[in-house]
């Protein structure tokens, strides 16, 4: 069996190759595995290097050393091989896909709870081909999220500051868009603030959309907000944030299934695991059964029904 620690060197905004390379050195200490970390230089740079990687190991097991971003390039290296299990060993700023499993969200820095873990396998989100382990979305949050990195990178505006200055931009510019949605037999039409779909329950660094969602359950939860004022939005959006979206009834539609179809007017910007996909049509699908993920030992998340 091989290891491969994929590391980004700019998540979180600070390089931690040297903290993760001393890490790593420490835990092999007196076992006999194999193991390389591998620093990326470009984005989707991890894809193509487990991917070749997959293709002469018998197994191969790869730790998303960084945030959500780092981990969703190695799941879309990772997905549907069976000999490739891979989990986050997050480094990073934002680490949504672990906050669904609660206290044990902490076992994934736990470097021997990893090397001594298992495999489970759960779903994926197909979204245009991309691949999603958590949350995709489309809508006021998918824009105010892929541009938060724009405004954080500005003088005197860094972490919060960003968001709040990249929602308050896009708000300005409109919260709600036409669109055409299409959830098995139920077809939503018209001016839309977001659509969401779950495969995890939390994104956005901590938005939390779904109480029940689970990765392995075949079935993916969604939301469709509608059109809502500006007086509307700031009145919700916490209670959206906090688990209650399932009970905003008058505003928000929740489905269960298996594909969301969308079209828009004009090209916008898709959030799959908090990566920007732009484009005029997305198909956000179930992919049952599509990544073989690292349980951390000790972890009971998977043994409940």
């Amino acid at each position: 069996m091989k290891h491969l620690f994929i590391v980004n060197p700019t998540a979180g905004g600070k390089d931690k190759t040297e903290e993760v390379r001393a890490r790593v050195e420490a835990a092999f200490h007196g076992r006999s595995d194999y193991y390389e970390i591998y620093v990326t230089r470009a984005p989707l740079d991890a894809v193509d290097k487990i991917r070749r990687d997959a293709a002469c190991c018998e197994e191969l097991w790869v730790y998303a050393c960084g945030g959500d971003g780092t981990f969703n390039e190695c799941v879309n290296g990772a997905a549907l091989l069976e000999n490739i299990a891979v989990c986050p060993f997050p480094t990073g700023t934002g680490n949504d896909f672990c906050r669904m499993f609660g206290d044990e969200k902490e076992l994934f820095r736990d470097l021997d709870a990893l090397l001594n873990g298992s495999v489970h396998t759960i779903d994926l989100i197909d979204c245009n081909g991309r691949y999603g382990a958590n949350i995709c979305s489309v809508g006021i949050d998918a824009r105010i999220g892929t541009s938060v990195h724009k405004y954080s990178k500005l003088p005197l505006i860094g972490g919060a500051t960003g968001y709040v200055v990249s929602a308050a931009v896009n708000v300005f510019h409109g919260i709600s868009r036409p669109m055409r949605i299409r959830c098995g037999e139920l077809t939503i039409e018209g001016e839309t603030s977001l659509a969401c779909v779950c495969n995890g329950q939390y994104y956005g660094g901590g938005f939390h959309p779904s109480l029940t969602a689970r990765p392995d359950d075949g079935v993916l939860d969604m939301f469709i907000a509608k059109k809502v004022s500006l007086f509307q939005f700031a009145r919700l959006i916490g209670k959206y944030a906090a688990g209650k979206a399932a009970e905003l009834t008058k505003y928000v539609t929740h489905v269960q299934g298996a594909e969301m179809d969308i079209r828009f007017d004009r090209e916008d910007v898709v959030n799959v695991d908090g990566e920007a996909l732009y484009t005029e049509h997305v198909i956000m699908k179930l992919v049952p059964d599509a990544l073989r993920l690292i349980v951390p030992r000790g972890m009971r998340f998977f043994e409940q029904p």
